[in-house]
């Protein structure tokens, strides 16, 4: 049996690829950091124009009407790059949640990149309240639709990835969305983390190997050394098994097979862990100079502390998979972990 993607999966991948290291470089991140717009409008438009945004929508709705199998690679190019804006949000979670709710207007605007919608466990916590056309947020248990106009944003709150934009909200108004799965909403989610964190982990080795190729100790490369060696291969491997876990999920999501609650967890849980070793591996090898401002290193690192945590932790999301697999024998951890996963 071949579990491998297609010939035009894996193309559209490398078009986004190319794309992204053209005009998406760490200049951008930057600039997001600085203050400016939390993503490049410019590069929204042509990730429209290319189909990545209405991936998920439905053709009659402008999209391409294809499954998180197709989008889980692209996502994870996102995270490869940095990418600065809510992709997952947006074209992971928003799209789908909207088309299935018969919002079949916004879902146009929004695959044509002529609206941006993000999408918030917490009703009063909104991540690119200020910027983005409308939110979906979820509201006890139930998702409600706001637009701009319904949404005050009382204060912007400090992240480490000083590229995101979170907010602590007020709203009025609003429209509930009636037949929306929230637990599936949140799956998704939680596997565009997942495919975001291994894009990540690559970067960093990416750029880990580079370095220690090119900086010299006693005349030699420290890559030379079997120190350095054993850590880059120890990040390398947590990637390649974390890696299996997120792409099975993506399967599971699509399919909506009975186990995609404990296959989207054990793909978060190992996609963060793996990310989590290649940052510190990353830091490790550059030494002090991956503390420093000017390198480029932190802008990742930042992002893989963010998304470790985003959509549930990696202790929650095994709580989740011993619930699954255990049942009552769990005990109440595996229980309380759902409880915070789904709403």
């Amino acid at each position: 049996m071949d579990f491998s993607f297609s010939e035009e999966q894996v193309a559209f991948r490398d078009a986004v690829r190319v794309l992204l290291d053209a005009v998406a470089g760490p200049d951008r991140v930057r600039a997001a950091w600085a203050g400016g717009p939390g993503w490049d409008a410019v590069l929204w438009r042509r990730l429209a124009d290319m189909g990545v945004l209405g991936l998920l929508a439905p053709p009659g709705a402008g999209g391409l009407g294809l499954s998180e199998l197709d989008l889980i690679l692209v996502l994870e190019e996102s995270g490869r790059a940095a990418l600065p804006g809510p992709l997952v949000e947006h074209a992971a979670v928003a799209i789908p949640l909207l088309a299935g709710a018969g919002c079949d207007g916004l879902v146009a605007e929004a695959a044509a990149g002529g609206k941006t919608v993000t999408f918030s466990d917490r009703a009063t916590r909104v991540g690119w309240a200020a910027e983005a056309d409308a939110a979906v947020v979820l509201d006890g248990g139930r998702a409600r639709l706001l637009h701009r106009a319904d949404v005050s944003v009382i204060s912007t709150l400090a992240c480490v990835d000083g590229s995101r934009r979170d907010a602590a909200v007020a709203w009025t108004g609003g429209e509930l969305l009636a037949g929306v799965d929230v637990a599936l909403a949140l799956d998704r989610a939680a596997l565009g983390a997942a495919a975001q964190l291994c894009g990540l982990a690559a970067r960093l080795v990416e750029l880990t190997v580079a370095y220690v190729t090119e900086r010299r100790q006693f005349g030699v490369p420290i890559g030379s050394y079997q120190a350095v060696k054993h850590h880059l291969a120890d990040a390398l491997l947590a990637l390649e098994h974390a890696r299996p876990t997120v792409y099975r999920a993506a399967w599971s999501v699509a399919r909506d097979l009975p186990t995609r609650a404990r296959d989207v967890s054990t793909a978060k849980a190992m996609a963060g862990d793996a990310a989590g070793v290649a940052a510190r591996v990353a830091l490790q090898c550059h030494g002090a100079i991956g503390y420093t401002w000017e390198s480029d290193l932190h802008l990742w690192m930042k992002r893989v502390w963010v998304l470790e945590r985003a959509w549930g932790d990696s202790a929650a999301h095994r709580a989740r998979v011993a619930d699954a697999l255990l049942g009552a024998q769990a005990g109440g951890n595996g229980a309380s972990a759902a409880a915070r996963l789904i709403p």
